[in-house]
């Protein structure tokens, strides 16, 4: 009897509150548009070279984004689901 109630007990404990997921999931999705924002830029061709590797939106923009985005990671980690 007593390793029944166990099981039940142990069943319904998450680790993290419905407010940790939903930060999470803003955190994810902030990584993901940097990623985005990063890629692209380059030339199919070795021999041309391409500036637009060189722009804002590359170089300052999508890193700012993930950075972000791994700040509301750490946020959604920390928070405390129960207040």
């Amino acid at each position: 009897m007593g390793e029944k109630k166990r099981k039940e007990d142990a069943k319904g404990i998450f680790v993290f509150g419905k407010k940790n997921y939903k930060f999470m999931f803003i955190g994810l999705a902030c990584i993901a548009l940097g990623f985005i924002l990063m890629s692209g830029g380059g030339s199919d061709d070795p021999n041309i070279f391409n500036p637009e590797i060189f722009h804002w939106r590359r170089i300052r923009l999508a890193p700012a984004i993930i950075l972000i985005g791994f700040g509301i990671e750490i946020y959604a980690i920390l928070l405390n689901p129960d207040k």
